[in-house]
Parts: C-alpha cells; sequence; structure tokens
C-alpha cells in the first residue's frame, strides 16, 4: 500500500485528494495547507490527516502531489525530495530556471521520481492525436480562460500558455532530439492583474517548424484549441471537448473527418500514471527535464516583453 499525501488543496488540490483516495493500492494519509480549516475540511472528506506545514507530514507518506502556488514549489519540493519522496509537481515546476535545475539535481542524488503535472498529456484528444502527427511544420494554439483571480501569480505564458508549449516540444522531439527555438516574437500586455494577462507568441524553431500561440485570462469564455499542420491534412483538437477533427484534401476539396476520442478524466489518468512510474521504477511521460524545458522558453517569453509593459 503507497501511502500518499496533497500539499496545498484548493481547486486544483481538492481533486488530487479526491482521486489518490480512490485509487487501488494507495492510501491518501496526508493532507497539508496553511489554511487548518481547509487542510481538515479536505481530509474529514477524504482521508488523511490535516497538516498546515508539509515538513510535519514527511512522515505521514511516501509520496506528494504538490499543489501549492508556483512560487512555493521549489522549498516543497526539495523538502520532499531530501526525505526520500516520490513527488508530483503541478506545472510549472518551479518559479524559475535555477529553482528547476535544484529540483532536477537533488532529485537526481536522492533517486526519487519527479513528474511535472502538465495535465494536458493526459487529455483523451492528445492522447489519441499523438501517434497520429508525423511530420508536423506548423502549430496554432489557442487558450483562452476567464479572469477567475487563480495564477495570478505568475505571467499568462508560464500559467497557460506553458501547456502548449510542453506539448508542441514532445511532439517535435519524438525522435529523441529537442527542437531549438531559434527565435521569438511576443505581444503581452498587463491588464487585470501585476502579471501579463494576454500575449500572443511568435515562434520559429531551428528545423524550420513554426507555431503561433494566443493565451488569455480575460476573455469571457473558456476555449483551448490546438491546430498542427502536416502535409496536406491538419488537426483540430479541441482540448476542452477532447474532440479531434482532421481536415485534409480529397479530389480539390477540403474534407472533414472526426476522429473517435475515448473520453476519461486526465488528472485521474495522470495521477494513475504517477503511481504506476513509481511502482513499475519508470521515466514519467511529463519528467522534470521535461518541466524545465518549457520553463525555459515560456519564461524567455516574459523577458521578451517591452519594458513598458512590465
Amino acid at each position: 500500500m503507497i501511502k500518499a499525501g496533497v500539499i496545498g488543496v484548493g481547486h486544483l488540490g481538492q481533486h488530487h485528494a479526491r482521486i489518490l483516495s480512490g485509487i487501488e493500492g494507495v492510501k491518501l494519509t496526508a493532507v497539508v495547507d496553511s489554511d487548518r480549516k481547509r487542510a481538515e475540511e479536505i481530509a474529514a472528506k477524504f482521508g488523511g490527516a490535516a497538516f498546515t506545514d508539509c515538513r510535519e507530514a514527511l512522515g505521514a507518506a511516501d509520496v506528494f502531489n504538490i499543489a501549492a502556488p508556483t512560487t512555493m514549489h521549489h522549498g516543497i519540493a526539495l523538502e520532499c525530495i531530501r526525505a526520500g519522496k516520490h513527488i508530483l509537481i503541478e506545472k510549472p515546476i518551479a518559479a524559475t530556471i535555477k529553482e528547476a535545475d535544484d529540483i532536477i539535481e537533488e532529485s537526481g542524488k536522492k533517486n526519487v521520481i519527479v513528474q511535472i503535472g502538465h495535465i494536458e498529456r493526459y487529455n483523451p484528444a492528445v492522447l489519441t492525436v499523438f501517434p497520429l502527427v508525423k511530420n508536423p511544420v506548423f502549430f496554432e494554439a489557442e487558450r483562452l480562460s476567464p479572469f477567475l483571480g487563480r495564477g495570478t501569480d505568475v505571467d499568462i505564458n508560464v500559467d497557460l500558455m506553458i501547456h502548449d508549449i510542453e506539448i508542441v516540444l514532445a511532439l517535435l522531439s519524438r525522435d529523441g532530439e529537442m527542437p531549438v527555438l531559434k527565435d521569438l516574437k511576443v505581444a503581452a500586455e498587463r491588464v487585470l492583474s501585476k502579471k501579463i494577462d494576454i500575449a500572443r507568441v511568435w515562434f520559429e524553431f531551428t528545423n524550420g517548424v513554426q507555431a503561433l500561440m494566443t493565451s488569455s485570462r480575460l476573455a469571457p469564455d473558456k476555449s483551448r484549441t490546438l491546430k498542427i499542420f502536416q502535409g496536406d491534412t491538419y488537426f483540430i483538437v479541441d482540448y476542452q471537448n477532447a474532440e479531434i477533427r482532421r481536415c485534409y484534401k480529397k479530389d480539390g476539396n477540403m474534407e472533414v473527418e472526426h476522429i473517435p476520442v475515448e473520453k476519461h478524466e486526465p488528472l485521474k489518468e495522470e495521477i494513475k500514471d504517477f503511481i504506476d512510474c513509481i511502482v513499475n521504477k519508470r521515466r514519467p511521460l511529463v519528467s522534470a527535464q521535461d518541466g524545465r524545458n518549457a520553463l525555459k522558453i515560456a519564461l524567455e517569453i516574459s523577458q521578451r516583453i517591452p519594458k513598458d509593459n512590465k
């Protein structure tokens, strides 16, 4: 029986607790939140003891899911790793590359598994489209959300766009070679928070592949789409509804085919896969290094934002 804990049980962390409490072979034994009332509430609902400090909970579990704010990832992750605990860290891996490197270095020393919670990699539509993508030449991603007040401790490119960055990197590195970013063009602005709320970014890689990504937390409605172009075909991936359309040329016309997708809860699949990585001692689908690679580009976008926008 694997004893598991969750650190940070806010909007997303509560679902980590819910899912861990229902996985066979896993027992939720620790719930950590700086708000004691919240920790006790989630612990009463899903099991485990309530704590307000992760250091006090280290002896209560073998693995920890970290769903605290990004700025806290580094400190919490190092406490867990140094105690020999396997961890799943919600994206992004950390707030800076130095912090990400610390996590990678310490996990190597302690030989513990670190998985990064890029949940879209477990979206059923993404899992279905991956084998269909052969030689992509262009990507277009749009990730829009209403302003909810969450995630505003980081720029929108680190909060939302990083999902699409990680997926594009994963698709382009399946031959084992990580794509090299050649150029970035950025348009971005602060509107409702002290961080960038809306950004449009043009990417160009040294292998000739290009991408255009738009992310916003100012939209009236939630929308998540990714278009993948290759040859005379392109795929439209609807993350939100877990649907795929394949558009292709036939007899001089454009045909549209709906690709069947087997639906499941992405977060549940992500957490189950994390547990399986621990049991079978294998590399996570999104490793700490993968999380660092995506973060590096996301932070470079922030660095390219004109100074008068900062």
